[in-house]
């Protein structure tokens, strides 16, 4: 910091100023205005007002020298308009985004890829700005283009980097999936002793079927084509590996070649895997009967045999966890046992393979399946109260499941008008299973273990979740396969560095409190030397600071503490 003194014919001014450098170019700012000559000795009559200012600015390089930043005085005039085409507003929440981007080598991993395909243009900032934008500002390729310039740091890269890269990201898909995996270990240990799978599918706002994007079972229950992807997430629900499938894929024949990537790519060979019953053909389930993998597996107590469907629902032979003692659950006191879980349990050969059947029972559960149903049953009345055109359009958990339609007269004749009521017989038949719920594996261990490991399969749902809602994965305004299957690598990516950050976390808050928070995480670029945070400080936000090991929360950061900062987010 040096001292300037403007003259004119009657006065003089005093002023702190320091050069700063900016994108690489070289830039002169006030830090301070100290006054007029008039001013200062008004103020310090027994001074030499030059002499006093070269001592003043002598002490703020000492204190800057020691690393003790000096206030900063920002003044601002109601006659003065504001420069035009000048933001002066930047998120700096991706900061911590940021970090972990760092942190997983994925400037390295970039760099390598950008040395094989020998381009010019900077992938390390595509691919992070396509991340940063997919959690906070999620949009279309075009708005992550727009909202880079959002950021404290400028993006170098133009639009048509954007797609150029996804036609790279794409060939590199699975080499990204592995050296995220590898690098993931230097940051914590990774859980892959159990690893859950689900699929889900995306749509796409297009009239007409191609070779890819195609006609299939929507889960969003949307009629139009889909593509579909399957996920394996390891035990602490950090994902682990993906595929892009046709919208038309089976979801049984997806597991297999992925996993068999996990095995040879991760070099993971012993391991639980954890799926719905869906997913768990009788071949999937030997697949993972071998070389020290298992499976767990959800089981439909009414796709059961007869027989073994007679010995689930029975009332005889309970037990609850650590407990030898039998129990009829007919029998039991439900206030008492109102949170417990009872349990039994028999091995069974289904198709010449050997596996464990887990039947479990909680009045809990029942009574939470009861009130779903009674709110089905009650909404399935109103509709046909209202003589609703809704009444044919039923899915298999939908509510008109308990309509029933007749179409003659108890003497067999036929009827003028069709007559809608509720099937009770198929209400009681539905509530003959509530409270039940069924597993099936090969593992010999602990009861207690297997229902643990089954209850966390909520986790990859809610990443699916996180994807769609958050992130807004879809629909998808691509069109090439190549690009499609790009995007949705940004989209695993992000979502890998989000639960990395939920875990640094210790997961107390939502994705919802999380992504608004870092969304708000706004700063003002002074006429000075420096940034004003414009955002709520709490707890989330000190929670944050004091995971990454740097602070955004002073009331002012100069340039050199904002470098500092930048600095520390790229470990």
């Amino acid at each position: 910091m040096r001292l300037k003194v403007s003259k004119s014919k009657n006065s003089a001014s005093f002023y702190v100023i320091k050069t700063v450098y900016e994108n690489k170019k070289e830039k002169t700012v006030t830090v301070e205005k100290l006054g007029t000559e008039a001013q200062l000795k008004e103020k310090y009559p027994d001074r030499d007002i030059y002499q006093w200012a070269k001592e003043y600015v002598a002490e703020l390089n000492r204190l800057e020298k020691e690393g003790i930043e000096p206030d900063v005085i920002a003044k601002f005039s109601p006659s003065k308009q504001i420069p035009s085409n000048i933001k002066v507003t930047f998120n700096g929440g991706y900061l911590f985004l940021q970090s972990l981007f760092y942190s997983l080598n994925l400037d390295v991993l970039c760099k390598e890829i950008s040395k094989k395909y020998k381009f010019s243009f900077d992938l390390t900032s595509v691919l992070s700005r396509l991340i940063y934008t997919r959690i906070i500002f999620p949009g279309s390729k075009r708005s992550c283009f727009e909202l880079s310039d959002s950021f404290i740091e400028k993006p170098s890269f133009s639009l048509q980097h954007i797609y150029r890269s996804l036609d790279i990201l794409f060939r590199e898909s699975d080499f990204i999936q592995s050296f995220i995996y590898e690098n993931s270990l230097l940051l914590s240990k990774r859980n892959s002793n159990v690893l859950f799978y689900d699929c889900t599918n995306f749509f796409f706002e297009i009239e007409k079927e191609d070779d890819f994007r195609k006609y299939g079972f929507s889960k969003e229950h949307k009629p139009n084509p889909i593509v579909q992807m399957g996920l394996f997430m390891d035990g602490d629900g950090i994902p682990l590996a993906f595929s892009i499938h046709p919208g038309n894929t089976n979801e049984q024949l997806t597991l297999k070649p992925l996993e068999k990537k996990i095995i040879s790519d991760f070099s993971l060979s012993n391991f639980v895997v954890c799926t719905d019953a869906g997913l768990s053909s009788n071949e999937n389930r030997r697949f993972n009967s071998f070389s020290n993998r298992f499976f767990v597996t959800t089981q439909s107590i009414k796709k059961l045999k007869g027989f073994l469907r007679d010995w689930a629902l029975s009332p005889t032979n309970w037990r609850l966890v650590g407990s030898d003692k039998l129990f009829n659950i007919d029998e039991i006191d439900e206030d008492i046992y109102y949170d417990r879980v009872f349990y039994k349990q028999r091995w069974i050969n289904d198709n010449d393979l050997e596996q464990r059947l887990i039947v479990t029972y909680s009045i809990k559960y029942r009574d939470y399946q009861r009130r779903v149903r009674d709110r089905q049953v009650s909404k399935a009345v109103k509709v046909i109260d209202s003589n609703s055109r809704l009444i044919d359009k039923r899915g298999l958990n939908d509510y008109r499941r308990f309509i029933e339609r007749t179409n003659c007269t108890d003497n067999g004749e036929i009827a003028d008008n069709t007559i809608f009521s509720i099937n009770n017989k198929k209400v009681l038949k539905e509530e003959m299973y509530d409270g039940y719920y069924g597993v099936c594996t090969n593992l010999e261990s602990d009861v207690r273990d297997i229902i643990e490991i089954n209850t966390r399969r909520w986790e990859i749902e809610e990443s699916f979740r996180i994807m769609k809602s958050e992130f807004k994965a879809r629909p998808v305004y691509l069109s090439t396969p190549e690009r499609i299957q790009a995007h949705f690598t940004t989209c695993f990516i992000a979502l890998v560095i989000y639960r990395l950050l939920e875990k640094k976390l210790d997961k107390k808050y939502s994705c919802t409190e999380i992504i608004s928070k870092l969304a708000k995480m706004n700063f003002y670029k002074t006429n000075v030397d420096g940034y004003v945070p414009g955002y709520v400080r709490d707890d989330l936000t000190d929670d944050l600071h004091n995971a990454f090991g740097f602070r955004t929360d002073m009331e002012i950061l100069t340039t050199k503490m904002m470098k500092e900062i930048l600095k520390k987010s790229k470990p």
